[in-house]
């Protein structure tokens, strides 16, 4: 059977439920290619009390644990919850192809967590990601959505791709923001929600340039038009 476990925001974070499971599993995989943990990989073994086996991209898309789950139990453990990553639907698809039972165990992701910004959660539009440009290669698509969701009042959650430092992610978005005729203002950040040394930032966009000593994993956030009850916290911040 194939166990998808959600981690939760912190290392402990992992539900009484997910770590029962976990811990009958043979294997127990940790995807570890979408999110910068903010916690070691030791501190994890230390709750979970079993072997952890890191896995990349590479394993989880070619489809190997579901060959394993035929077997025995397998956990792929996951950073906030299971089915925020598209590869991990295609994980049940072929489960489900192969007629393998599987479970998903659900846990706190960004997404809760963005709350504590004092934004209303149901104002949020389209998610949109930020990736690491490359020379010759630097895809902006992503600031036409944004533009999208502002014109529709609707905030925007930018997550950032992994290994991504907070100043190469602010140039990035200041340069896809001029092609796409938008000016950056305020900006939220989120640094490391969930987890130990947590922080909530509201700047304007041109204070941000200087600003330094943002942990990994952190997100951004480009506010649309505030109610009243927003506008007071976050200026509380």
């Amino acid at each position: 059977m194939l166990y998808l476990i959600g981690l939760g925001l912190n290392y402990d974070g992992i539900s009484k439920y997910g770590l029962t499971i976990v811990k009958r599993c043979k294997k127990i995989y940790l995807e570890n290619y979408t999110v910068d943990f903010p916690y070691s990989l030791q501190q994890l073994k230390d709750v979970i009390g079993k072997k952890i086996i890191p896995v990349g991209r590479d394993l989880v898309e070619n489809l190997k644990i579901i060959d394993q789950a035929k077997n025995c139990d397998i956990a792929l453990l996951v950073y906030g919850s299971p089915l925020t990553a598209t590869t991990h639907i295609s994980l049940i698809q072929e489960a489900k192809a192969s007629k393998i039972k599987y479970q998903v165990i659900y846990n706190a992701s960004i997404f809760d967590a963005i709350g504590e910004t004092g934004l209303q959660l149901y104002k949020f539009g389209k998610i949109v990601s930020i990736p690491s440009w490359k020379k010759n290669y630097e895809p902006d698509s992503f600031m036409e959505i944004v533009k999208q969701n502002l014109a529709s009042q609707a905030h925007s959650l930018i997550l950032i791709d992994i290994g991504l430092e907070f100043q190469d992610a602010l140039g990035q978005l200041e340069k896809a923001a001029k092609k796409y005729d938008l000016k950056l203002k305020k900006l939220i950040i989120c640094q490391r929600l969930g987890a130990k040394y947590h922080k909530v930032l509201y700047r304007n966009f041109e204070d941000l340039k200087e600003f330094t000593g943002i942990q990994k994993p952190y997100c951004l956030i480009i506010p649309s038009k505030l109610h009243f009850v927003e506008k007071e916290f976050l200026e509380g911040l």
